[in-house]
């Protein structure tokens, strides 16, 4: 499979997933929004490398026959700092993470944070900034980039997440910033052409 084709399968098995994570309360408005999923996370994955996608491809694939929602599991580990009390009782549930995968969660999330950290400074009216960076500055309900990047990685396999390991600390020695790459492919979408572009525009309608 070609990296479109890649993309697009993994958002048809992760649409369904989203769309139906039971929230208290009912539906969010993004769960009935699938334009800007697949915005997002077309966004994201175009940064990957086929090997990656293809990964992460088959963990949707197994979770799927397995009757396993990843999306359900990522917003219930995201509990842990958003909502503990309720975290505490849901957590043995959970798919456990060995330890050498939980340290490669780490360092990917380190790079994270820092990316954001320095997107935010570079496109201060482009940058996403209702959602705060680190985890310490978690609230109720609104998770960090941190808390939501170490989330969403541990539902990733042992072999997913030590090849997102590996091309994360290729992008780190070559100095280059999956964030910033991620944000050039959203406003590319949007009709822009470089992060500048779309910088003076979001600058100017404020």
């Amino acid at each position: 499979m070609h990296k479109k084709e890649l993309i697009d399968a993994i958002i048809e098995i992760e649409w369904p997933m989203f769309s139906g994570v039971n929230n208290e309360g009912g539906k969010a408005a993004c769960q009935m929004d699938p334009k800007t999923f697949r915005i997002m996370r077309t966004s994201q994955y175009e940064a990957w490398d086929e090997d990656l996608l293809e990964s992460y491809l088959e963990d949707l694939r197994l979770a799927r026959e397995q009757e396993r929602n990843l999306m359900t599991e990522k917003y219930a580990r995201m509990m842990e700092t958003t909502f503990p009390d309720e975290y505490a009782r849901i957590a043995g549930v959970l798919p456990p993470v060995d330890s050498k995968q939980a340290a490669q969660i780490e360092e990917i999330v380190a790079c994270h944070v820092r990316w954001k950290e320095e997107l935010n400074r570079k496109y201060p009216h482009l940058g996403d900034r209702s959602r705060p960076i680190h985890t310490e500055d978690d609230q109720n309900g609104f998770p960090s980039v941190e808390t939501y990047t170490r989330a969403e990685l541990k539902t990733y396999s042992p072999r997913t997440v030590a090849l997102y390991y590996k091309a994360t600390m290729k992008r780190v020695a070559e100095g280059r910033s999956e964030a910033e790459e991620n944000l050039l492919n959203q406003v590319r979408q949007y009709g822009f052409q470089t992060l500048d572009e779309a910088e003076q525009h979001c600058r100017l309608q404020r």
